[in-house]
């Protein structure tokens, strides 16, 4: 497949006249936020809805390729947190004329960077809490406080977010986790599609082992 009809993931808006799904990667100002290819947004100004990013944690968020998260998600990110080991829980140190300068990091409850995996879908109005790590092939069912890990290809939801089940046993999310098809060339998933949407799934399982060896 030539190039020139691949799909382009520096597109803004990949659907023709839809201006409210956008792919991430090419709006991305902050260095600290990293985004993978084809990663799209269902709503506007993704990193309106990453809040409490203060460059003093140099806290990261990071997020693999073919994600779809919803409209209305919020990230939010260590700046949230405030010492909770204090008189007072309030952050006089981020307002200015007031007498305290940023405390050391190890006094906060920092939890570290997030990290999203690779095709993860996100509900919408959910919230994602800071340090959390998404697996690949996560779904996160709407309106979901994530606040504690989630492993690869399970479904979770609530607040806080639990795991429901995983979505395939055990042996096809081996294969998958092997298979990466999110790191192909385009061309290859391109003629991966008609496996990666088939519904039989031991048809699926047997046709991915010949990919996976």
């Amino acid at each position: 497949m030539e190039d020139n009809i691949l799909p382009d993931p520096n597109v803004v808006f990949p659907v023709p006249d839809i201006k409210t799904v956008v792919y991430i990667k090419p709006t991305i100002k902050n260095k600290n936020i990293t985004v993978g290819d084809f990663t799209y947004f269902s709503d506007s100004d993704f990193e309106s809805h990453v809040t409490h990013f203060y460059e003093f944690y140099n806290d990261k968020l990071i997020i693999g390729k073919f994600c779809q998260i919803a409209a209305g998600v919020e990230f939010i990110m260590n700046g949230a947190n405030h010492q909770m080991d204090c008189v007072s829980t309030f952050p006089f140190y981020i307002f200015e004329k007031w007498n305290e300068n940023v405390p050391s990091l190890d006094k906060f409850p920092l939890k570290g960077d997030t990290i999203i995996g690779n095709d993860v879908w996100i509900g919408q109005n959910s919230t994602i809490l800071p340090g959390v790590k998404i697996g690949d092939g996560v779904i996160i069912g709407t309106k979901s406080v994530v606040g504690s890990n989630i492993e690869p290809y399970s479904i979770a939801a609530g607040n806080p977010a639990k795991i429901i089940r995983k979505r395939f046993d055990d042996e096809l999310i081996e294969i998958l986790l092997k298979l990466k098809w999110w790191d192909l060339p385009l061309g290859e998933i391109n003629k991966l599609i008609p496996i990666l949407h088939n519904n039989n799934l031991e048809y699926v399982k047997e046709a991915l082992k010949k990919i996976v060896k």
